[in-house]
């Protein structure tokens, strides 16, 4: 009973990344495909998860926290670029000399 939810999970966490690939691809704003490729990051990472409890294995583990480490370095360096109009700073300020 169990792995039957467990792949209803699936299979509905698989719908939504196609609703969030929607998004990505026809979003009317920046922000909004931004939030999509965040939301499909964490999808990914749950259905890591949810295979990992099918399989009954903690191999996977790993690469839930490389994925989730890089989903939030992408959401942040898209967030200051959206905020600034670039990512990394030239270091030609004042305050280094």
């Amino acid at each position: 009973m169990m792995d039957i939810m467990l792949l209803l999970a699936l299979s509905l966490i698989a719908l939504a990344i196609l609703g969030c690939m929607f998004r990505l691809l026809r979003g009317p704003s920046i922000a909004d495909r931004i939030a999509a490729l965040d939301t499909i990051g964490i999808s990914i990472l749950s259905m890591i998860a949810i295979l990992c409890m099918l399989l009954r294995t903690e191999a996977y583990l790993d690469i839930i926290l490389l994925i989730g480490i890089l989903t939030f370095i992408g959401t942040a360096a898209f967030a200051r670029y959206i905020e600034r109009g670039y990512v990394l700073e030239n270091g030609d300020d004042e305050t280094h000399r």
